[in-house]
């Protein structure tokens, strides 16, 4: 219950960030909004501003949320209309949402990192069991893998666990001068059918400080960023199946795990996992996808190269057909979770 009530409350309050940010802009742009509402389904709760006009709402579903905006979706005369404000605040409006996401998960992501004592680097330390140790040695830094620049453990870590699983090339960092390692080949496991490369090295430390928390901040939510479209190509390229996809109730259960293992370490797990959640939603929202904002965005900057709008009619068509797709998959990806919870 507990994992259910926070799981809910998680998405609720990013979903009503997210919805903030448009909402927002679209209030400073003066468009005209008829309503403001958390939540998807049957209404459980709405208030008509008699000052404004705008309905606020709750509603039953609290996975989504939106802001409808008169002229968004179709041609209005109304010169407050969403559709008839310049493509620019537009532009602004229809991204606000996913930056607000991207903020807040910066923020999450800076609590989180405050919390670390100390911060590892791309410093090696120890060489004894390495494949390294012929090419390398102790105080060299690691400023490159496989052409991915890395600038926090991390970073380290993580393209030697994508990337790792071929031989790859190492860019070490010695006296100002860079010494390319090619061809080194990092130990490879395997775990539920997915090979991954590990590190077989050990790398210093930074003690904490201001900037040490800021620096680690912006590149470990630079990294989760990087994890979202980079996961995405996984999964179209067929390394990883749909098994690796979870929808709410599979996050739910990450939730819950998280929650248990703060229990027992007196860590920030949740935390942690708030911060990429609101990343990832934030990123994936951009994705030039129909009935996204990302895809709403590409129709415009479409409109702002052609120097006029696509025709209204077949652009809501376009979008419906998205959203129905991404509600289908939506279905298949819970189901999938419902039946993982029982076997």
């Amino acid at each position: 219950m507990l994992t259910l009530l926070l799981t809910v409350l998680i998405f609720g309050c990013l979903i009503l960030i997210h919805e903030l940010g448009h909402y927002l802009f679209a209030r400073l742009f003066d468009v005209a909004i008829t309503e403001f509402a958390v939540g998807m389904g049957p209404k459980l709760f709405s208030r008509v501003s008699k000052k404004t006009g705008i309905r606020y709402s709750l509603r039953l579903i609290p996975f989504g949320g939106y802001v409808s905006m008169v002229g968004e979706d179709e041609a209005s005369e109304d010169d407050r209309a969403f559709c008839n404000k310049a493509t620019w605040k537009r532009m602004i409006i229809t991204v606000a949402g996913a930056t607000m996401n991207l903020l807040l998960g910066f923020i999450l992501m800076t609590g989180y990192v405050s919390t670390y004592p100390m911060y590892g680097t791309t410093v090696l330390a120890d060489l004894e069991n390495s494949v390294l140790k012929e090419h390398a040695q102790v105080g060299d830094e690691i400023v490159e893998i496989d052409g991915h620049n890395v600038y926090t453990a991390n970073d380290l870590i993580y393209e030697i666990f994508r990337l790792g699983v071929e031989p790859v090339d190492v860019v070490l960092l010695r006296d100002g001068k860079e010494i390319i390692v090619e061809n080194v080949q990092f130990p490879v496991t395997n775990e539920n059918g997915i090979a991954a490369g590990m590190y077989d090295f050990k790398i210093y430390g930074k003690e904490k400080s201001f900037g040490e928390v800021l620096r680690q901040s912006v590149f470990q939510s630079r990294l989760s960023g990087k994890m979202v479209y980079e996961s995405l190509w996984d999964l179209m390229t067929g390394r990883y199946g749909m098994e690796a996809v979870s929808g709410p109730i599979g996050t739910g259960e990450v939730i819950g795990e998280a929650v248990q293992n703060d229990r027992e370490t007196g860590g920030y797990s949740l935390l942690y996992l708030c911060a990429v959640i609101t990343i990832n939603l934030g990123i994936f929202n951009l994705l030039p996808i129909p009935a996204l904002d990302g895809g709403r965005l590409f129709f415009q900057l479409i409109e702002l190269i052609r120097r006029k709008p696509i025709n209204r009619k077949y652009e809501g068509y376009i979008h419906a057909a998205g959203m129905a797709l991404l509600l289908l998959l939506m279905a298949l990806i819970t189901f999938k979770d419902i039946i993982k919870l029982f076997t």
